[in-house]
């Protein structure tokens, strides 16, 4: 009696074969990103640079608060870019808001704003990232890998003023009176700081101009400052300080 031995030749799916295929389902798909900027040239170069990327893609961008808090339930970015300057609700702002609607969304902040004034408003918001605009391709790219790997991302520069702030502890002196500001004064005053007026400021931020002078009126108060002469003086010359650093 002759014995015939069938081979059979269906894949074997044992558990190392199983990690591969995860590995690769992993390896093949794409970060999405929703891009949050008032500025269109800068959204469309930002994402095509993204999409140009290996492992990254653009799900959306929009150019206000109100429209990424729209979106979001609809295109389940992976992570958020926000800027500073954004019409209506402030990026800050923002970062507020969706750390309190989706805690686990990572955001990284990308403005034109110097990061000495807003890199740390923008990490106790709930960022866990600030860059520049002006900051090379590649930098901003292993911005929004770290970023999306959990990890913080700032300037060489920042990440040691805020590591000896947290090695200090409670300041020794007090608090500067401009750190006194809230988000959305500061970013006025650096406004009037520009040379800007109350109604280009209140354009290029989408409020209205008794709104800008209500905090007109409270950055006088903070900064004990006698009329908005010299309100628009100080700012001007803490504008041209910062500028000259």
């Amino acid at each position: 009696m002759v014995t015939v031995t069938t081979m059979d030749t269906r894949p074997q799916h044992t558990a190392e074969s199983s990690r591969t295929d995860k590995a690769m389902a992993r390896a093949s798909e794409k970060h999405r990103l929703l891009i949050v900027d008032d500025h269109p040239l800068f959204r469309e170069g930002l994402q095509q640079m993204i999409d140009r990327t290996p492992g990254l893609k653009v799900c959306g961008e929009v150019a206000d608060a109100a429209s990424a808090l729209r979106a979001i339930p609809e295109m389940k970015p992976d992570l958020v870019l926000v800027d500073i300057s954004l019409g209506g609700t402030n990026g800050i702002d923002l970062i507020k808001n969706l750390k309190g609607k989706y805690d686990d969304l990572p955001v990284l902040v990308i403005s034109m704003h110097d990061e000495s004034l807003y890199a740390e408003r923008a990490l106790r918001a709930g960022a866990l990232g600030y860059i520049m605009k002006n900051a090379p391709a590649k930098t901003v790219k292993s911005a929004i890998f770290k970023v999306l790997g959990g990890e913080m991302f700032l300037s060489g520069k920042m990440s040691s003023s805020v590591l000896t702030k947290l090695m200090r502890g409670k300041p020794d002196k007090p608090v500067s009176p401009i750190e006194q500001l809230s988000d959305r004064e500061l970013e006025v005053f650096e406004m009037l700081g520009q040379g800007k007026g109350t109604r280009q400021i209140a354009e290029e931020l989408g409020l209205t101009i008794p709104t800008i002078n209500s905090f007109r009126n409270r950055i006088k108060e903070k900064l004990e400052l006698k009329n908005s002469t010299e309100l628009v003086l100080h700012a001007i010359q803490w504008f041209r300080e910062r500028v000259a650093k």
